[in-house]
C-alpha cells in the first residue's frame, strides 16, 4: 500500500495537503460560527453580498436557461407525441440538477472570486496578521460570516432560479408554442416531489458550504503558494479557487445525484 501511494508521487501529495487544510479550515469556520459573538451581525452584510447583489444575475440566467429547456424540450417531446411531459421536463431538470449546479457555478464567479481576492489582498498586506495581533480571531471575522451566509443564500437563490426557470419553460412551451397551459402545469404538479425538492436543496446547501470553504481557504493562503508572490499571488489564488470550486460542484454533484436516485 504504501509503494502504492509512494508511486503517485507529488500531486498526490499536495491533492492529499490541500484536502486535509480545507477540512481543518472548514472545521475551524464552523466552530467559530457557534462560538463567535456579534456572528450573525457581520453575516447579514454578508448575505447582502452573497444573496441579494447576485439576485438580479440569477434571475436573469435562469430565465433564459428555463427558455431554453422549453424550446429545446418541446422540439424532442414532440418527436415521439409526448409534448404533454414539457413541464415535468423543465422542473424536474432545473429542479433536481441545473437549478443548484448553476446557481452554485454562477455564484462561485460573482461571490465567490471576490471573497478569494478581499481576503488574499488583506493577507499579502498583513491586515490578517494585524487581526491577530489585536486578538481577533481572523478566521472568525472573514470566514465564518461567509460561511453562515452563503448556508442562507445558496438555497434561497436556487429557489428563485427554479422558479424563474419554470416561468421561463411555460413562455417559450406555452406563449410561444401555443402547448396547453393546463397540461403544462398538471406535469409539473404530478411529477414533482418532495424528494426532488429535497435533493436540490441539500446540493444547494453543500455546494454553497464547498465554494465558500474552497474560495476563503484559497484568499487566507494566498501567501503560502509557491507559484508566485504579491498581487499576481491574489490573481492566481483567484482563479485556482473559481477552478476547484466549480470541479467540485460537479464531482459532488454526481456522487449527491447517485445516492438519491
Amino acid at each position: 500500500m504504501t509503494r502504492f501511494f509512494a508511486s503517485l508521487g507529488e500531486p498526490f501529495e499536495r491533492a492529499l495537503c490541500f484536502m486535509g487544510s480545507l477540512a481543518i479550515f472548514l472545521g475551524s469556520g464552523f466552530v467559530q460560527i457557534f462560538t463567535s459573538p456579534r456572528i450573525f451581525a457581520r453575516s447579514f452584510r454578508q448575505i447582502h453580498v452573497i444573496g441579494f447583489q447576485s439576485l438580479f444575475l440569477i434571475v436573469l440566467i435562469s430565465l433564459f436557461c428555463g427558455m431554453v429547456l422549453g424550446l429545446q424540450g418541446y422540439y424532442t417531446l414532440i418527436k415521439f407525441g409526448s409534448v404533454g411531459f414539457l413541464g415535468s421536463v423543465v422542473s424536474l431538470s432545473l429542479i433536481r440538477e441545473l437549478g443548484p449546479v448553476l446557481t452554485a457555478i454562477m455564484l462561485t464567479g460573482r461571490a465567490g472570486s471576490s471573497m478569494t481576492a478581499e481576503i488574499g489582498v488583506m493577507r499579502i498586506s498583513d491586515q490578517i496578521d494585524a487581526l491577530d495581533v489585536m486578538d481577533i480571531n481572523s478566521v472568525s471575522y472573514l470566514v465564518s460570516p461567509r460561511l453562515v451566509a452563503s448556508i442562507i443564500s445558496f438555497p434561497l437563490l436556487t429557489a428563485v432560479f427554479d422558479v424563474v426557470g419554470i416561468i421561463g419553460g411555460y413562455l417559450t412551451g406555452v406563449a410561444l408554442l401555443d402547448m396547453n397551459q393546463g397540461a403544462y402545469f398538471y406535469r409539473i404538479s404530478s411529477s414533482v416531489t418532495m424528494t426532488d425538492i429535497g435533493c436540490g436543496f441539500l446540493k444547494a446547501l453543500v455546494f454553497g458550504i464547498l465554494v465558500t470553504a474552497v474560495c476563503c481557504h484559497q484568499g487566507y493562503f494566498a501567501n503560502t503558494r509557491k507559484d508566485s508572490v504579491g498581487p499576481e499571488a491574489v490573481g492566481n489564488a483567484t482563479t485556482s479557487a473559481v477552478v476547484i470550486a466549480c470541479v467540485l460542484i460537479l464531482a459532488t454533484d454526481y456522487v449527491l445525484t447517485s445516492l438519491f436516485l
